[in-house]
């Protein structure tokens, strides 16, 4: 079901790919989750707010902390998962430019894979309201690295039906940061890890991407086969039982003005 609060291909790729996202997507390793802990202040007695959590594989980590994490999710589908997962988290159902919080509620507020998503302009001065005098904004996001050959070759297969959808890689959600005066300025770190998958969840990662699995049935089934196909016959990926996937971890953080 489409939900006009966000984009299309959010709101209805997500919906169809809970499961693809929770079998094909990596955890965050742990030098970037540690990262944010510490900048971020995440910790027993702390008040932590998620944005656009889906089904909730950084929610999990962060809540080991024992901070008390709330997390938002807009689709009903990765709410769903996100509270099957996180049993001791609060989800609400809520987006990043409506925060269903009262004001100076938080610590902290983190953004995992989420934030290029947003309507930035929009979204920063919510989660200044919703932030503790000397809170801080964190954000992260897994990235495939694509210097493998059939890396770059699967990101070509898929990235024709991207559309007009947000991407991390474009570099537009960091406009809003630069034209706000609510915040410091990002501070950056890099993690680098390799994400084990089977072909199947390596097939996962791909229909979990939100354009792929909001295209038509007909399109889905053409990357699928291209994939497939890939598969079978690229010398690096032919016949393996496992599929190591490189990943970089790119770890933002600034604080509340």
């Amino acid at each position: 079901m489409s939900d006009d609060r966000i984009h299309f291909a959010a709101s209805h790729g997500y919906s169809y790919a809970v499961e693809h996202y929770r079998r094909g997507r990596p955890s965050y390793p742990d030098d970037a989750l540690r990262y944010l802990v510490e900048e971020l202040g995440i910790h027993d007695g702390r008040d932590i707010l998620e944005l656009g959590a889906g089904t909730g594989k950084f929610t999990e980590l962060i809540a080991l902390s024992g901070a008390r994490v709330t997390a938002t999710e807009p689709v009903a589908a990765m709410r769903e998962a996100l509270e099957r997962n996180c049993s001791t988290v609060t989800v609400l159902d809520g987006t990043a430019e409506a925060i269903p919080l009262a004001d100076a509620s938080a610590d902290a507020v983190v953004a995992a894979q989420s934030f290029h998503w947003f309507d930035g302009q929009r979204a920063l001065p919510e989660i200044h309201r919703v932030l503790r005098e000397g809170g801080s904004l964190g954000l992260i996001w897994n990235i495939r690295d694509e210097a493998s050959d059939w890396s770059e070759r699967l990101t070509a297969i898929f990235d024709r039906l991207s559309g007009d959808s947000p991407r991390y890689r474009d570099g537009r959600w960091r406009e809003a940061f630069e034209r706000s005066v609510l915040f410091g300025p990002l501070h950056h770190r890099v993690a680098y890890h390799l994400h084990h998958v089977t072909p199947d969840a390596f097939m996962d990662r791909v229909l979990s991407v939100s354009y792929v699995a909001s295209a038509s049935e007909a399109k889905r089934e053409q990357v699928r086969a291209e994939v497939t196909k890939m598969l079978a016959t690229d010398e690096e990926l032919k016949g393996r039982d496992e599929i190591v996937m490189p990943y970089r971890t790119d770890v933002f953080w600034c604080a509340r003005r």
